[in-house]
């Protein structure tokens, strides 16, 4: 769209407010609100920010950076301000001198994309996104107390998903299913296939709508991993495959008993490999590593199966005349993740793999959670850290996440997450309080 057309449609849909947005390190939207009568000149020049006030970017003596509208994001918002309509456009970020901002979230996919592309990669994924519904920020009180693919009357939130649905749908966003999930007041929603970083946007967005819709409602919507102690927690299943220019699925191969081919097996087995290196951005806060324990359908072993949901990456079973569904699932990330960071790292380790031709282990169909160590220890199965200074380590002394993420983004994000688990070391929680202020 040249900017003539994206200033005269704005002009036809009537639209008051455009919100410029883009990301922090630790995924949290970020936007600045300009009227239409400014899109051309940000169009043609940018749009000027103070850098050193956002999480993991730029410190107080370069904090000059520019935002640049990514025109094929513009999308009317279904929600109107004051009664006024308004626009969405993601921008990426550049430093003063007009080239592409290192510490931008969206860039460090976009590096990895290229990186795939000079292969002959095309990376397409598919998001699980899981929440709770509570009635209110500050009390935890269920919405409802329905379970896993409970219909109404139990599910009394079929309606607010209907209308997370439908405003998804005006929002470009196609979504493939929705239900309730495992635990009370737990819902998922699963979005169309797609590129991975036009996902990335989509599940940016897809976030704010969800809160959008819940607050309308009167509701708390949370994307926290484990908000409550006995019940599961929330993931961020991601189906993902690599394809070629022509649109051919480079994961299917007639031939092999679970249809994968070896790029397949090479990729998961490099995403095996490093997976421990990765959680720090996939699972990335201290509660993250409250969800992943056994006894909740949460992977924590390191391994891969078709029907087996204990692994950690699972093979959706083939359907014959489907050769472009056949993909890897894999199953750790949650929700509290950056989507832009998770993807890249996801496809950095896929790619290692590939490049060094990674065998992944023997698949195993069993439920790992019933394993002892002696069982374990005979499949080579290991674990996911098992909180996030651990998963912290693992990221501090990684080569290929620094590689993948460029020493701007690992070097912020590592001292970030270095702080929030000094900062928790040090905290007094209530559970300490019940069970020691009386010894």
């Amino acid at each position: 769209m040249e900017n003539e057309d994206l200033i005269e449609k704005v002009k036809r849909e009537k639209i008051e407010f455009i919100d410029l947005m883009f990301s922090d390190l630790s995924g949290r939207l970020k936007s600045v609100t300009i009227s239409p009568r400014e899109l051309e000149d940000c169009l043609t020049d940018g749009k000027w920010f103070d850098g050193s006030s956002i999480e993991g970017f730029t410190r107080i003596h370069e904090s000059d950076m520019m935002l640049i509208l990514d025109q094929t994001t513009y999308i009317p918002l279904p929600w109107p301000r004051n009664g006024k309509k308004v626009a969405r456009l993601i921008c990426d970020v550049y430093d003063p001198d007009n080239k592409p901002f290192t510490g931008d979230p969206r860039y460090a996919l976009k590096r990895v994309q290229e990186k795939a592309k000079e292969n002959g990669y095309f990376y397409n994924v598919g998001p699980e996104i899981e929440f709770f519904l509570f009635r209110s920020k500050e009390n935890r009180t269920y919405h409802d107390t329905a379970g896993y693919f409970d219909f109404s009357p139990r599910d009394m939130a079929t309606n607010i998903r209907a209308v997370m649905v439908s405003t998804l749908e005006k929002l470009g966003i196609n979504v493939e299913m929705t239900h309730h999930e495992v635990a009370p007041s737990q819902h998922e929603i699963d979005i169309e296939y797609g590129e991975a970083l036009n996902t990335g946007d989509k599940v940016m967005i897809l976030k704010q709508t969800i809160k959008t819709v819940a607050n309308s409602n009167e509701l708390h919507a949370t994307f926290m991993p484990k908000p409550i102690f006995g019940i599961n927690g929330s993931g961020m299943h991601t189906h993902q495959s690599l394809f070629n220019e022509k649109g051919n699925n480079l994961f299917y191969d007639k031939k092999d008993k679970y249809k994968l081919s070896s790029l397949a097996r090479y990729f998961m087995g490099g995403q095996l490999k490093h997976i421990r290196e990765m959680a720090a951005i996939l699972c990335p806060t201290v509660n993250s590593y409250k969800r992943l324990v056994r006894g909740y359908e949460a992977p924590i072993y390191i391994c891969w199966g078709q029907r087996n949901r204990s692994a950690l990456i699972r093979v959706p079973r083939y359907r014959e005349g489907r050769d472009t569904a056949t993909r890897l699932e894999l199953r750790c990330p949650d929700p509290s993740c950056n989507p832009y960071l998770a993807f890249a790292v996801m496809l950095a380790a896929g790619l290692k793999g590939i490049e060094e031709k990674i065998e992944p282990p023997d698949p195993v169909e069993e439920d790992v959670y019933g394993f002892d160590d002696r069982k374990l220890a005979k499949f080579y199965i290991k674990t996911l850290p098992e909180n996030l200074g651990e998963a912290v380590w693992e990221f501090r002394r990684s080569k290929m996440m620094k590689e993948a993420l460029g020493e701007h983004v690992f070097n912020k994000y590592l001292g970030i997450k270095t702080t929030e688990w000094n900062e928790f070391q040090k905290s007094v929680t209530d559970w300490e309080l019940e069970r020691y202020r009386d010894v």
